[in-house]
């Protein structure tokens, strides 16, 4: 099989899309973490919440055009996807603020917190965030 039919084969996939599109936005979130807690200092309670809050529009984005590929209303999409990330801010904060007060590594908290939303954003985006207008249903 021709290698770039191969890569074409694989990105058609919506799943595989939305974990790659989804992998790179948690680099950029695990790396704005890293900075502002290990380097800067800045409290973890503070820090993970900013880091998630600062990847919001590069994750929104990339899922809406890359992994969903959607042609959804944008301002109720983004309503959508606001109340998500409120949802899972929370959900981060107290995963990540839980792993350290059991004496895990910050880290492992948010390993574990990505893991965890990892799969309900994913219904969430197919079926709410970045459902098509008319019939509901978004094409992955």
């Amino acid at each position: 099989m021709n290698p770039d039919s191969l890569l074409r084969r694989v990105w058609s996939n919506g799943v595989f899309r939305y974990l790659f599109v989804g992998g790179a936005c948690f680099l950029a979130d695990l790396g704005l973490l890293w900075i502002m807690h290990a380097l800067l200092g800045v409290p973890l309670v503070i820090a993970t919440p900013v880091a998630f809050l600062l990847s919001f529009a590069i994750t929104y984005f990339s899922q809406r055009y890359f992994a969903f590929q959607s042609e959804s209303t944008l301002a109720p999409s983004v309503a959508r996807y606001t109340a998500l990330v409120a949802f899972n801010t929370v959900a981060t904060t107290g995963i990540v603020w839980a792993a350290d007060e059991l004496g895990w590594s910050w880290i492992v908290g948010k390993v574990i917190s990505v893991g965890v939303t990892t799969v309900w954003n994913f219904f969430a985006y197919r079926y709410w965030v970045f459902a098509a207008k008319n019939d509901g249903e978004v094409h992955v």
